[in-house]
């Protein structure tokens, strides 16, 4: 079977992400940002990006958990420091999240729910 090369519709999971206007927090300021951290130390990646790259589904994914946990790391491949910090920054856009912090091949996602935030940040 051959592969299109044609462009891409926008998909539905471009659409199931609610991108606040101008971005979510990516003004974070350090204290906000150190805050962030520590409260991510814990955590486990709750999404892994294999060979693949990013495709609808792992952008699907991120932002449903971004909307379940607004805190999470997510798990890049090895390799190319630049391809990655690229695909960690990539993902984050089209998440509409900030990027709190990359460490080799784990970043950092926030994005706080609309409806509900959870995670109360401190003041810039």
């Amino acid at each position: 079977m051959e592969k299109s090369t044609a462009p891409r519709k926008p998909s539905a999971a471009s659409a199931d992400v609610a991108v606040p206007p101008g971005g979510v927090t990516s003004e974070l300021s350090e204290k906000q940002r150190r805050h962030l951290r520590g409260l991510a130390h814990a955590l486990k990646p709750v999404i892994r990006l294999g060979g693949a790259g990013m495709t609808d589904a792992v952008i699907k994914e991120t932002a449903r958990a971004l909307h379940d946990h607004e805190l999470i790391k997510v798990k890049g491949p090895g390799g190319d420091r630049d391809a990655r910090d690229a695909l960690f920054s990539d993902l984050a856009q089209r998440t509409g999240s900030a990027l709190v912090q990359r460490i080799g091949n784990v970043a950092v996602l926030y994005r706080p729910r609309a409806d509900l935030p959870r995670i109360v940040i401190p003041d810039a």
